[in-house]
C-alpha cells in the first residue's frame, strides 16, 4: 500500500466521483480506478459503492478514510520534521472551559517558546464532548474531569482541584455567611438551604458535588460557564465552582469559600489514545502541558489546586 494510493482514496470521497477527482489530479479516470481496484484487492474488501451518479463509501470505507486521513497527517508530519531541524508538525489539544480559562493562554505561549513550528489548536468544550472528539482521532490530546475507562487510552491524573461556593455581597449577607469569609471555609452541610445555579446533571462537575452532597436548594440549571456566573453576580444565588475561577476579572468582586466536611475535589486527568500512535507534536505538546500545570502552580497563579 503506498500514500500515492490514500491520497487519491481520500480525493474520491471527497469529489464523490472518480472522474472529478482524476480532473483534479490532472490524470486519466484510468488511472484512479486501477489505484481503487488494487487497494480494494489488497484490503479484500470493497470501499466505494459505484453509481451513475458517482461514488460513496461503503461502512468499510469509512472506516478507512479515518483511518487513511490520520495515516496521511501523521506522514506529512514525518516529512516536515525531517526537512528542518526544529520539531515542526501539528497537534489539537481540548480544553474544559474552566481549565482553559487558567491553563489555556500560558499552554499557547509555552508551545510557542519550545516549539515555535508546531501548530496549535485548541478545542474548548464540555469534558464529555472532548471524550467523543478523542475517539474520533479529531483531538490528540485533552483534559478531562472523569478517569477514562477505556484500556486504549493513555492517561495520567495532573492535578485536583478543590471546589467552593461563590457568590456576591447581597447573597453572603443575606444569608449570614459574611462570618466565614475569614476562615474562608463552609462545611458542606450548610450549603443544603443555599438557593444554587448549577450545570444540569448531564455535566461532570454537577455528578460530583451530588455524589458529595445529599441535599442541594438548586434554583437555575445553567449549562454555560459565562451565563452561570453572570447569574450568580446579578442575582441572590450561589454556584459551586473551582477557585481557578477568578482568573477572569470580571468575577474578582465575587465571594468565595472552600467547601469541606467533606472537601469536594475534582481530579483533571491528560489524556490521549496510545503513546504509540501520537505524533511528535503531540507528544512535544504533553510535556508542555505538564510544565504549564506545574508554572501555574508554583507561582500561585492556579488557586485551589494541587499537583498529583
Amino acid at each position: 500500500m503506498e500514500l500515492r494510493q490514500l491520497r487519491s482514496f481520500i480525493l474520491i470521497v471527497e469529489q464523490g466521483s472518480i472522474g472529478k477527482a482524476a480532473k483534479h489530479l490532472n490524470v486519466g479516470a484510468s488511472v484512479l480506478s486501477q489505484q481503487l481496484s488494487k487497494l480494494e484487492s489488497e484490503l479484500a474488501t470493497r470501499l466505494l459503492q459505484r453509481s451513475p451518479l458517482g461514488v460513496t463509501p461503503t461502512p468499510a470505507g469509512l472506516a478507512f478514510l479515518k483511518q487513511a486521513r490520520q495515516v496521511l497527517r501523521y506522514a506529512n508530519q514525518a516529512i516536515e520534521a525531517a526537512q528542518s531541524s526544529r520539531l515542526v508538525g501539528y497537534v489539537s489539544v481540548g480544553l474544559p472551559p474552566s481549565t482553559a480559562s487558567i491553563l489555556g493562554v500560558h499552554f499557547i505561549q509555552l508551545m510557542a517558546e519550545r516549539y515555535p513550528d508546531i501548530k496549535v489548536h485548541i478545542v474548548e468544550s464540555l469534558s464529555g464532548n472532548l471524550i467523543k472528539l478523542i475517539n474520533n482521532h479529531q483531538l490528540d490530546l485533552a483534559i478531562i474531569f472523569n478517569q477514562p475507562t477505556d484500556e486504549s487510552w493513555t492517561s495520567e491524573p495532573l492535578i485536583n482541584e478543590s471546589m467552593s461556593l461563590i457568590g456576591n455581597n447581597e447573597f453572603f449577607k443575606l444569608y449570614h455567611l459574611e462570618n466565614y469569609l475569614e476562615q474562608e471555609t463552609l462545611p458542606s452541610n450548610h450549603i443544603e438551604p443555599l438557593p444554587l445555579a448549577l450545570p444540569s446533571t448531564g455535566h461532570g462537575l454537577r455528578r460530583l458535588i451530588d455524589k458529595e452532597i445529599s441535599k442541594l436548594n438548586i434554583i437555575y440549571e445553567i449549562d454555560g460557564l459565562s451565563l452561570l456566573m453572570k447569574t450568580v453576580a446579578s442575582l441572590c444565588v450561589a454556584t459551586i465552582q473551582p477557585s481557578s475561577i477568578f482568573i477572569n476579572q470580571h468575577y474578582h468582586h465575587l465571594n468565595s469559600l472552600k467547601i469541606i466536611n467533606p472537601t469536594i475535589e475534582r481530579t483533571n486527568y491528560l489524556v490521549s489514545l496510545s503513546e504509540e500512535v501520537l505524533s511528535p507534536s503531540a507528544l512535544a505538546a504533553k510535556s508542555v502541558i505538564r510544565a504549564s500545570t506545574n508554572d501555574l502552580i508554583q507561582q500561585g497563579a492556579w488557586l485551589g489546586t494541587s499537583l498529583i
